[in-house]
């Protein structure tokens, strides 16, 4: 006879819950919600790109046969964003255009033609004014302020010093300063923007299906838009095809479709091409950094000074956070202790930029890793040698007070260094053959949301009914990081069953409990957390109905998944009949569990945004890139890269190498290729063929090594997984190409004609013939 034994699955290859619709074309996105009566709706945008509005005429378009309905600013005249300090973004422009390609007016017709063909019909009229394309020309001391309350068109500017910089610079063997500018990007996600809002007059309900991150933060924004008191108000989150942050923001269509459905009456269909997906953007800013830093010789960082400034667009979006995480998370990867740092957010005429995979961190990290490999070179010490140097020691708190629980590096370094042979073969590879190195590290969660209500920063619901199924209600959003199977996976896991039996509702506001959202990283770490509490709950509710059918006490009580006993002699009761017992004089079982972060790891308050940073654990990693660069052409080629990464404990294996490929593949775009360039504002890259994303035949093996350093405070020990391995690629390329060629690059993205330029530079010097 088979022993009867808890089902575990935490830490298996487990393929993710809703595989099969997504395998079939079962799954069902927001564009593929079409219903009879729907309406088509269509944006009109700004060709100017820095303009004061002076008409928007409509009349024509109007009289257009099938044109239902148009909206204008004159529709509304609230603002809206991400975050309650910055909501200064209309859905439809007003009084001013900012960047070209700002939504303007609304159609809504019987169809796209018709739409399409009134927007034609649209007369915009501007007073033109100056356009500040880089975050240079916006600073300028006569430019004209885009927003007149954000004067020299700063949106935010950062500066902290802790510890004493000067006198640690003073002390240093070796000090060393670079300049470093980062291509501003797009998260180019597969699935173009959409939503379907449908108002029903005679209710005055409003309901929108959305592609987002965060159905929480449309909420929020359709009430401050409508001015609907949010009771009236259903969002619904489909099958979502990518985000990578470019949909943590609640976006215009979304409030624009709203706006649209109120004044016809009903419901208006809008699925924004992609040009459009491009220019409503949310995407990484162009970055210029000044970094130095100081060191001894034994490779010790005795001080840093870091100026960083973003060119953030029109409106603010997330760009308060994202310029005080670029100084933040200079900490909590290495044990550092005297820091400046100066940071400016700047307002241009481009569209806005956004949260995007390894928010704040990825151009900053890429700078201080290049420049740490160059001065390693100088200093004649090993690159993974010098890191070592400067290993924290955890647990320990920051000089900018970020808790830091667990720590995995040092054995993500050993990992990388092992598998790619880096002290055989680093130095010893043919010509134009290199070797790179890099470390990066990020959140599992911001430890205070943007958003604060004082709720718990999770909650899952658990509802167990007759039929014995175990369904799990979330507002988690599932786009496609694997989060519904951690929550299926952490509930059977607590109570022991198999996967099969449970089951997981989200995306739907009338129905599961109000999440946070996507982003950050945050939902494997603290929703995992409220999952686990809702199942220990439930758990409890069984024990205590199996006790009192085996007249027994709880603790006498075994539960081994599909049989509850209450000793090993006891034939004991299956899990079918402990829920029967357990529905009696109660009927239907709903248990809540929550999750809030302690206060320890809400960052201090020793600079103006400290808090910004502060999470209940961080991931590492460490990697090795190998590349091959043809002199003769300039073409770079990644051979091989060699990731390890912490993620505490691998709830999945699947999932999480899977997001660390991803992670790897996304800066490989960032470092080699992709740059959302603008010409007079125009972005002229907003298309599949002239952004650049890398195919699958640009992919290298990308070998992953799994630490698992077990948080104390992660469920099941785990910490984020999908964002923390991004920005290392980045230094770690251009540490492989100075390894082949000597040159370094310290602009990104590292293009063919850029490579053959430095050589063909480097060439002429040599020969006495530079220019």
């Amino acid at each position: 006879m088979n022993e009867i034994v808890p089902t575990h699955n935490i830490g298996d290859y487990v393929p993710m819950v809703d595989g099969p619709e997504k395998v079939s074309g079962r799954a069902k996105y927001t564009a593929d919600l079409i219903t009879p009566g729907m309406l088509a709706g269509h944006i009109f945008r700004s060709p100017y790109a820095h303009g004061e509005i002076v008409s928007v005429d409509v009349s024509e378009a109007a009289k257009l046969p099938g044109v239902k309905a148009i909206v204008t600013g004159a529709d509304c005249d609230r603002t809206f964003g991400v975050l309650p300090i910055a909501r200064s973004e209309h859905p439809l422009a007003r009084d001013k255009v900012r960047y070209r390609g700002e939504p303007v007016a609304a159609v809504a017709a019987v169809d796209d033609a018709t739409a399409r063909q009134a927007l034609a019909l649209i007369k915009l009229t501007v007073r033109e004014l100056p356009g500040y394309f880089t975050a240079k020309a916006a600073l300028a001391p006569d430019a004209v302020t885009l927003h007149t309350r954000k004067p020299r068109n700063i949106e935010r500017d950062v500066l902290f010093e802790l510890g004493s910089v000067e006198q640690a610079f003073a002390e240093a063997d070796l000090v060393r300063e670079g300049t470093y500018n980062c291509a501003e990007v797009c998260q180019n996600q597969m699935e173009m923007h959409a939503a379907v809002a449908d108002y029903d007059p005679g209710r005055d309900r409003m309901t929108v299906h959305a592609s987002t991150q965060v159905p929480y933060y449309v909420h929020l924004m359709l009430s401050q838009i409508l001015g609907m008191d949010m009771s009236r108000i259903r969002v619904v989150k489909p099958h979502v095809g990518g985000g990578f942050g470019c949909r943590t923001e609640t976006l215009n269509i979304e409030l624009i479709a709203a706006l649209l459905a109120r004044k016809v009456g009903g419901a208006v269909r809008m699925v924004v091409n992609r040009e459009e997906t491009f220019i409503t953007h949310r995407g990484r800013p162009e970055t210029d950094i000044r970094l130095k830093i100081g060191m001894r010789r034994d490779g010790r960082i005795t001080a840093v000074e870091c100026e960083c400034d973003q060119r953030g667009g029109a409106h603010s979006g997330y760009g308060v956070v994202t310029i005080l995480y670029s100084g933040s998370m200079l900490y909590a990867i290495y044990d550092l202790h005297n820091v400046k740092y100066v940071g400016r957010r700047v307002l241009t005429n481009t569209p806005p930029c956004g949260a995007f995979r390894g928010h704040g961190t990825v151009d900053v990290r890429f700078a201080f890793e290049s420049l740490l490999d160059q001065m390693a070179g100088e200093m004649g010490l090993d690159p993974l040698l010098l890191r070592r140097a400067n290993f924290l020691k955890a647990p320990t708190f920051t000089d900018n007070d970020l808790m830091v629980n667990s720590y995995g590096l040092p054995e993500c370094v050993d990992w990388v260094e092992k598998a790619s042979g880096w002290a055989a073969r680093k130095g010893k590879l043919p010509r134009g053959k290199g070797l790179g190195f890099a470390c990066s590290h990020y959140i599992s969660g911001a430890s205070k949301p943007v958003n604060w209500t004082g709720e718990p920063h999770a909650t899952v619901k658990i509802k167990l009914d007759f039929d014995g199924s175990v369904v799990v209600l979330s507002g988690a959003a599932e786009i496609g990081q694997g989060s519904s199977t951690i929550l299926v996976q952490t509930v059977a896991e607590v109570l022991g069953l198999d996967l099969s039996r449970v089951r997981v509702v989200t995306g739907d506001s009338e129905v599961v409990p109000k999440d946070n959202g996507s982003y950050s990283s945050r939902v494997t770490f603290m929703v995992g957390n409220a999952a686990i509490d809702a199942a220990q709950n439930l758990k409890s509710v069984l024990v205590a109905a199996a006790a009192r059918k085996l007249e027994a006490k709880p603790e006498e009580i075994e539960c081994l998944g599909e049989l509850y006993r209450a000793g090993v002699q006891d034939k004991g009761l299956t899990f079918n009949e402990v829920v029967t017992e357990a529905l009696k004089d109660t009927g239907t079982i709903t248990v809540t569990g929550n999750y809030s972060t302690i206060p320890e790891s809400h960052g201090g308050n020793k600079y103006r945004g400290a808090a910004i940073g502060g999470t209940m654990g961080y991931s590492y990693s460490a990697q090795v890139v190998e590349v091959s660069v043809d002199e003769e052409t300039g073409v770079v080629t990644v051979d091989k890269v060699w990731v390890a990464h912490d993620c505490g404990k691998a709830l999945n294996r699947l999932t999480v190498e899977g997001q660390v490929q991803g992670s790897v593949w996304m800066g490989m775009g960032q470092a080699m290729s992709e740059e959302a360039a603008y010409h007079e504002g125009l972005m002229l890259t907003a298309n599949m063929l002239d952004y650049r994303v890398p195919t699958i035949q640009d992919s290298p093996p990308i070998e992953v090594g799994i630490v698992e350093s077990n948080d104390p405070h992660g469920p099941f020990g785990a910490k984020e997984a999908g964002e923390g391995s991004l920005a290392a690629f980045l230094p770690a390329l251009t540490n492989a190409i100075a390894d082949a060629t000597g040159i370094r690059f310290n602009d990104l993205p590292v293009t063919p004609d850029r490579v053959f330029a430095a050589i063909e530079k480097r060439r002429r010097a040599l020969n006495g013939t530079a220019r």
